[in-house]
């Protein structure tokens, strides 16, 4: 019986083109590098608070007020303890920029010009949740020496959201200047005087102030009048949570 002969040469041929289509499909597994993968981008968490101040005072208006988010046990001042020079510059001249350098202050968010006897203030502000801590409000009695009103240290924490709570706060005495009520001696509109001056004369300890005496109370040399006497409290502070 008579076979048919193969062609070989053809066969071996197609064998060959096969398997190069086949390699030309592989991927080289060892070869491939996949995009990293980027992490998500999360949105912070936001609290948002509402600070109303009130000038309670007859005839003292007070610098724009200072309102400071600060670490966790972070104070701006001690009564008994020497004044910082950012407080000694506020209670002396109104000027609270300097706070901001302040060890464990987060951020400093400042009123609108200054705050009138008798008027109301609001100052918002939006702060991350891991950040809540600390709040130290604070303003200068400008027709003073050095007298400033406010709090330190309040704790955000404790405020759910639509929480409010009103704080009555005294006037504090930075003692870095003597009460000397003298001309040239108080910056604000009853003089129009120096403000801060880094010499300091008096006890040099933050306290409670004991207020003015006055050119009508027998203070010869003193450029203010009984109008500008004040007693406590001197501010009211209203914080409100309100996201």
């Amino acid at each position: 019986m008579n076979y048919p002969k193969l062609n070989f040469k053809y066969s071996a041929a197609a064998i060959i083109a096969v398997a190069v289509m086949s390699l030309a499909g592989c991927s080289d597994n060892d070869n491939d590098s996949s995009a990293p993968v980027e992490p998500p981008v999360v949105a912070p968490v936001m609290q948002d608070y509402s600070v109303m101040i009130t000038n309670l005072t007859a005839n003292q208006p007070m610098s724009p007020v200072a309102v400071v988010a600060q670490e966790s046990g972070s104070r701006l001042w001690s009564t008994g303890m020497a004044a910082s020079v950012a407080l000694e510059t506020l209670a002396e001249s109104g000027d609270s920029s300097e706070l901001a350098g302040e060890t464990g202050v987060n951020e400093l968010f400042s009123g609108d010009g200054v705050l009138v006897p008798g008027a109301t203030q609001s100052i918002t502000m939006s702060l991350e949740q891991s950040s809540v801590a600390d709040l130290s409000i604070v303003t200068m009695l400008v027709n003073t020496n050095d007298a400033f009103a406010g709090t330190t240290g309040f704790n955000l924490s404790t405020l759910a959201v639509d929480d409010t709570t009103t704080l009555r706060v005294i006037a504090y005495d930075a003692g870095t200047e003597a009460n000397s009520e003298e001309k040239g001696t108080i910056p604000g509109p009853a003089d129009g005087g120096e403000g801060f001056n880094a010499a300091r004369d008096d006890n040099d300890k933050v306290h409670g102030h004991p207020g003015v005496i006055s050119a009508d109370d027998g203070l010869t040399d003193s450029v203010l009048s009984a109008s500008h006497r004040f007693d406590n409290p001197v501010m009211m502070i209203k914080i409100t949570r309100t996201k």
